[in-house]
């Protein structure tokens, strides 16, 4: 049987962002589809049977796999995401390590206060834009956490410069730019930092702190990371925690289209505002898809997939799943009030087991972070701006409504 040429989707991925996997998926009727991505062959999974598979290092590579561009701007180059075998290891458990439950409550308590500090001044403001606000609260609670000196001054700069990161590395353009101009300031900024810390010169960063680890680390060959790398891997906490300002907005969106939900979290029911956390982690697009090199040749479902090979499993697509969750395009935050949650069935931030697979080692942080910061939302006198347009642009990656959710605030906060 003769083969036709298949065509490269890089363009399509540009005009569809989301849905373009699952576009795929739909004109083929198949669960693998094929295609080229940046000139690469390429095929789409999805499913949990799809994420045993791809996190299988037997069967899938990260190291090569992450694009220059996005190395450039989300990851940076030498951090954990392009690691495989015992360097990803020994590295994965520093992150594991300074991310323990027992370390991450201190992370939502210092957050917590710069959201109640910060709240104090939204009421005399009467409007601001949710989306900056959270960054800034979260850049101030996990720079004061990480042991990162970070002056009032400061704030705003490190927090536009973390959302520029993630806003830029999926798109060409000025975008882009700045996510690579933020990065190169960045890494200067905390390779600085690691090196007074080594020099003795760093009085000011505390002993029992993230920078003082990551200084001290050594990787699986005995060595210390130099300067920049261990910049690069401060960044890979501080970046994806301001990050979840994304979902902050989402949850200020949630809350606007389905009101009851406001009252639930208002109450302060923990249950509930983990189970919102989920909920919006999972109806909301961020992470599109993650991509790994096939080891060998290898076939899933019937179908080869050539050694070299980019395979890519769908997140958004798994995400919004009708088979894994009945009524996907419905927002049911109580679905997760009585659902054990596996290792291969939510993955806004991939799947897997994070202590020796990729998953994301920051996940129980976001989840974290998000459930308290959405009930502190709901505790404020707050209503949307109702010109602003709140619809999120799926083809562009990541989304966020195109005001970046303007609320009006006229009261302070009222917590329990």
């Amino acid at each position: 049987m003769v083969r036709r040429p298949v065509a490269d989707g890089t363009l399509s991925l540009a005009r569809k962002g989301y849905g373009w996997l699952p576009d795929l998926r739909r004109r083929t009727g198949r669960p693998v589809v094929r295609t080229r991505l940046l000139g690469r062959p390429a095929v789409g999974l999805v499913g949990e049977d799809a994420a045993r598979f791809f996190y299988d290092e037997a069967h899938v590579r990260r190291a090569g796999a992450v694009p220059g561009p996005v190395q450039s701007t989300l990851f940076g180059h030498g951090a954990v995401q392009s690691l495989d075998g015992s360097a990803h290891r020994v590295r994965k458990a520093w992150f594991l390590e300074q991310l323990a439950p027992e370390r991450l409550q201190g992370l939502v308590q210092r957050t917590v206060e710069a959201w109640d500090a910060a709240a104090e001044g939204w009421a005399s403001a009467g409007r601001i834009v949710l989306h900056e606000e959270a960054a800034r609260v979260l850049a101030q609670g996990v720079c004061r956490w990480a042991g990162i000196p970070l002056g009032a001054t400061e704030v705003a700069p490190v927090a536009a410069d973390m959302v520029a990161m993630v806003d830029g590395f999926a798109t060409a353009g000025p975008r882009h730019w700045r996510a690579r101009a933020a990065r190169r300031r960045r890494e200067s900024w905390l390779g600085g930092l690691v090196a007074d810390v080594r020099a003795g010169s760093a009085d000011h960063v505390p002993e029992a702190s993230l920078v003082r680890s990551i200084a001290g680390h050594r990787g699986a060959d005995g060595a210390a990371l130099d300067d920049r790398t261990a910049a690069v891997e401060v960044i890979n906490v501080v970046r994806p925690t301001v990050a979840v300002s994304w979902y902050v907005a989402f949850a200020a969106h949630a809350m606007h289209r389905w009101p009851q939900h406001r009252d639930a979290l208002r109450s302060g029911d923990g249950a509930f505002g983990v189970a919102f956390a989920h909920e919006v982690r999972r109806f909301y697009p961020f992470a599109p898809f993650v991509g790994g090199l096939a080891t060998r040749d290898l076939e899933w479902r019937g179908q080869p997939i050539p050694q070299g090979a980019m395979v890519l499993l769908d997140l958004y697509g798994q995400n919004h799943d009708a088979g894994l969750w009945p009524a996907p395009y419905d927002f049911r935050p109580e679905r997760f009030l009585d659902r054990a949650l596996g290792d291969y069935d939510l993955v806004p931030q991939g799947g897997g087991d994070p202590r020796t697979g990729h998953r994301c080692p920051g996940e129980p942080v976001t989840v974290a972070l998000l459930a308290a910061l959405a009930q502190r939302l709901a505790q404020l006198d707050w209503s949307m701006i109702q010109s602003q347009d709140l619809r999120i642009p799926l083809r562009r990656i990541p989304p966020l409504p195109l005001r970046r959710v303007e609320i009006a605030v006229s009261d302070s906060p009222r917590t329990g």
